[in-house]
């Protein structure tokens, strides 16, 4: 099966970016994240946490940089 992932990486340097958006949301969070970058072992829980104060921080920057466009 092909993959059919649509979710690609369009500004350059946004992974690292994203990267360290991920560890110092980790750390915030008190979760310690694997030094071998697998996360296999880690818990849907603190995953899930994880990502959803990524995306809180990213619509938080979203929304400052519409008010500031006005």
């Amino acid at each position: 099966m092909a993959n059919r992932n649509s979710n690609q990486i369009l500004v350059p340097g946004a992974r690292a970016a994203l990267e360290q958006l991920k560890f110092e949301v980790a750390q915030e969070l008190g979760i310690q994240l694997p030094q071998d970058g697998y996360y296999g072992n880690m818990t849907t829980r603190d995953m899930g946490s994880i990502g959803g104060f990524i995306t809180r921080r990213l619509v938080q920057l979203a929304e400052q940089q519409l008010v500031g466009r006005r």
